[in-house]
């Protein structure tokens, strides 16, 4: 007779009762062991081990009794898993099934006592996931019913558990205060109130060494004893539970506690945490708006909107022609895509210069100047000239009327009775409305983008670095110094940052690029013909002068 070793296993989702000589576990125990004494005819016994969950939900695998059976499952030590209903074992429908097709892999098999089940047929499966299925609704109802209650506690004010905010502490379904900890929210409510600012508040407790409170969890963690957090102080201040309130999914509701802040420093509070939220939005959009937008058109006199693509996580802003921004994949010719940054250095530059020799401008715009006012037009325009360089919105928006993206150059329209209150003089009745300045700066195709190149062959963006190429240089620089080392060999890098060897190897010549080429790439003076594509090209000489030759430096 073949000898079938059968293993218990018993589970309970609560704690309440297992302090008892004799608890539920016992019981399912008693009756599998029974059941299994039962079934000695057929060569069925007991082992030893005892597999015991008490207090975990059915919903997870992550037990530790199910985990130690699991194991000695697979390690062949089990022929039979005896439990006293299938729900003891898991209550999901899903963890049945991966533990089912663990015993199946193994060959044991599965008996619940109070439900006759054979899982080696398509009938006793059948029944058994019907089962399961009932099990996990009534899980998935009790679920439901737990969050009804604790909206509807909510609703009634009450503390429904969890670690309390400081200053408090669980008092029943209430919060009880804490002063000492309660004069420290006081405390930092009037000071962002006086001071208006979340770092100046935190550095302020730091400096009056003011610690988060130590706190000790059921297992004896600890927790607190440090400095505020900037995230800590904005949590206080926001928490409604410190006027008294209990909010619950976007509800607001008076709380059975006492509150520890008046309303009028809430609201105080309040109002200015959503000032400052906003006027940091508004900083951060005004950072990446286009300098130019509604002001660029192409050569028929056609608008370029200003859009922006992302780019693992960088933002990357263009003017493009309304076709491309209605239907990006179109093939049309005159169609334009010109990178943001490029255009805007192309005007500010063109117009900074200008400026610089505010005589010939005004002599331009048919402007008379009087020797008297000529010092101070100087002071002015040497003053706007700067504001422009520095890429300030305001003058640049109100001086340019229009900026055409040409072909071969680009121009720019400047308001002459703008130009001239700017200048500090009066505008002659016989002077032009507007002048028209322009730039020997051609388009050069890139892609599906267009470059502005100037005469001498560099970028319009002439002096300022190209991120990009300057972390090509920092990663193939330290690719060069592990491979010198010995520490990783190409194949090893290629696998670790999930390139192929091919990239590798032209990312490491870069470090033998020209000491002059290097020095232009840093200093953004490169010329436009210097670009990633360019620089992982295989034709890329080795020869320090070919490569300057090459790139016409």
């Amino acid at each position: 007779m073949k000898k079938v070793r059968c293993a218990i296993y018993t589970r309970k989702s609560s704690e309440e009762g297992l302090e008892q000589d004799f608890n539920s576990l016992d019981a399912q125990r008693e009756a599998c062991a029974a059941y299994v004494m039962s079934q000695a005819s057929e060569g069925w016994s007991l082992l030893p081990d005892i597999y015991d969950d008490g207090g975990l939900s059915g919903g997870t695998l992550e037990r530790p009794a199910l985990k130690r059976l699991v194991a000695d499952i697979e390690a062949g030590r089990i022929d039979t898993v005896v439990v006293y209903k299938v729900d003891r074992l898991s209550r999901s429908l899903l963890d049945f099934a991966r533990l089912v097709e663990t015993f199946d892999a193994a060959g044991t098999s599965f008996v619940s006592v109070t439900q006759s089940f054979n899982t080696t047929n398509s009938m006793g499966r059948l029944t058994l996931n019907m089962l399961l299925s009932f099990a996990q609704f009534e899980r998935e109802v009790t679920a439901e019913r737990i969050r009804d209650k604790i909206a509807a506690s909510k609703a009634k004010g009450m503390w429904m558990g969890g670690n309390p905010p400081l200053g408090y502490k669980p008092d029943g379904r209430s919060l009880a205060i804490v002063e000492q900890h309660a004069e420290i929210v006081r405390h930092v409510f009037a000071r962002y109130r006086a001071l208006g600012n979340v770092r100046l508040v935190t550095r302020e407790l730091e400096e009056l060494g003011i610690l988060t409170p130590e706190r000790f969890a059921s297992t004896g963690r600890k927790s607190g004893g440090r400095s505020f957090t900037r995230g800590q102080i904005y949590k206080l201040l926001s928490n409604p539970i410190y006027i008294g309130e209990i909010h619950h999914h976007g509800k607001e509701y008076d709380g059975q506690h006492q509150a520890i802040i008046d309303r009028g420093t809430w609201e105080a509070v309040r109002h200015k945490l959503t000032d400052n939220r906003q006027g940091e939005d508004t900083r951060q959009r005004a950072q990446v708006s286009s300098l130019l937008a509604g002001r660029v058109v192409d050569e028929n006199g056609e608008p370029l909107v200003a859009t922006h693509a992302v780019k693992n996580n960088v933002r990357y802003r263009y003017y493009v022609s309304r076709s491309l921004q209605h239907e990006p994949d179109a093939s049309k010719p005159d169609a334009m895509r010109v990178p943001a940054l490029e255009i805007e250095a192309a005007v500010i530059n063109l117009l900074a210069e200008a400026l610089d020799d505010p005589l010939a401008l005004l002599g331009k715009a048919g402007v008379p100047l009087e020797s008297d006012r000529l010092r101070g037009v100087m002071s002015n325009a040497a003053k706007l000239a700067r504001s422009v360089r520095r890429r300030k919105r305001e003058p640049i928006r109100s001086l340019v009327e229009t900026v055409t993206a040409g072909r071969h150059a680009i121009g720019i329209i400047v308001l002459v009775p703008v130009l001239c209150k700017a200048l500090g003089i009066e505008p002659a009745s016989a002077a032009h409305a507007t002048i028209a300045l322009t730039s020997p700066v051609r388009l050069t195709r890139t892609g599906r983008a267009l470059k502005l190149v100037q005469r001498n062959g560099r970028a319009a963006t002439s002096g300022t670095p190209d991120a990009g190429l300057i972390e090509l240089l920092k990663k193939g620089r330290g690719w060069w110094l592990q491979l010198q080392d010995g520490r990783t060999d190409i194949a090893t890098i290629a696998r670790t940052e999930t390139v192929n060897d091919s990239w590798v190897s032209r990312l490491v010549r870069l470090n033998f690029l020209a000491p002059q080429l290097i020095e232009a790439i840093l200093a953004g003076t490169q010329p436009a013909s210097v670009n990633a594509a360019s620089l992982r090209s295989a034709d890329l000489p080795v020869a320090w002068d070919e490569q300057i030759a090459m790139f016409r430096l």
